[in-house]
């Protein structure tokens, strides 16, 4: 299965699902066949060049509203996902939200990584530190990151699997995300094997 990967920062995700491709840990014919980046520079593009994988930047129209931004976006990337026959794409740190025909062709095979454990801090807005600001400041006493199939919501999708954390006295928003980071590069090549092992 050939597997499209969307991202929009440093990669460390995506890192993490081209070294368990290499290392052998998905099905001999899955492979990560494009990433794209809705941001140019970031570091992740240099990770999917080093790795050999076309890394394409599909930036968001900023002259359409948001809704049509989206939308079109949207579009664009359902074409890529058509021409390198993706079986499967993945949010991987991915801060635009997709809209449109992708979610209706490529339902039930869109996944989404989040943060956080899910349904709780989801939802527009909450990405990045944010989503840990407010994890502390509710005194929450474990947190996490979760993966899940992408619907028409945000953050809403059926969830695939989640890894906990303990929040710890004295953590900073910094200093959780680190422990989540840890985590999230195990549940993100997990829910990959998990759905290409479904598609047996």
């Amino acid at each position: 299965m050939n597997i499209l990967v969307l991202v929009s920062g440093s990669g460390t995700n995506l890192q993490a699902l081209l070294d368990a491709e290499k290392a052998g840990r998905f099905k001999t014919d899955s492979r990560i066949a494009a990433v794209v980046s809705d941001r140019a520079g970031v570091y992740a593009l240099d990770r999917a060049r080093e790795a050999g994988v076309p890394a394409l930047i599909e930036a968001p129209d900023k002259k359409l509203s948001k809704e049509e931004r989206r939308e079109e976006l949207s579009g664009r990337i359902l074409t890529i996902a058509r021409d390198c026959q993706a079986g499967l794409i993945i949010l991987a740190g991915f801060l635009s939200i997709l809209k449109g025909e992708i979610l209706e062709e490529y339902e039930g095979r869109i996944i989404n990584l989040h943060p956080a454990l899910l349904p709780k801090y989801g939802g527009d807005g909450m990405y990045g530190l944010r989503v840990h600001q407010a994890v502390l400041a509710a005194g929450e006493k474990e947190s996490g990151c979760t993966v899940h199939l992408v619907d028409r919501g945000t953050d809403t999708g059926p969830i695939l699997l989640q890894r906990k954390v303990t929040v710890l006295d004295g953590d900073t928003a910094e200093k959780l995300a680190e422990r989540i980071h840890a985590e999230e590069h195990i549940a993100i090549v997990e829910a990959v094997k998990l759905m290409l092992d479904k598609k047996e």
